[in-house]
């Protein structure tokens, strides 16, 4: 049997992959901008280090709702 996809589905995965591409462009330029402050031993800027908190609370947020996930999955069945 073979799935056909919904075109609402299609749409799902699309908005998905933009959310992914774009999460890891900003935590790669986070990241690489940190790097080279740190070498040049200057101060990050304000919004760089705001960038770098947002991404790191909704990177444990999605961690633990995750783990949270799969531990009633667990327990469910």
């Amino acid at each position: 049997m073979v799935a056909i996809r919904s075109p609402d589905r299609q749409r799902e995965g699309i908005m998905f992959g933009a959310v992914v591409f774009t999460y890891g462009m900003l935590m790669s330029f986070v990241l690489s901008g940190a790097a080279r402050n740190r070498k040049a031993q200057r101060p990050n800027p304000k919004i760089l280090e705001f960038v770098g908190l947002v991404l790191c609370g909704v990177s444990v947020a999605l961690s633990v709702s995750l783990f949270g996930y799969a531990a009633m999955d667990q327990l469910a069945g």
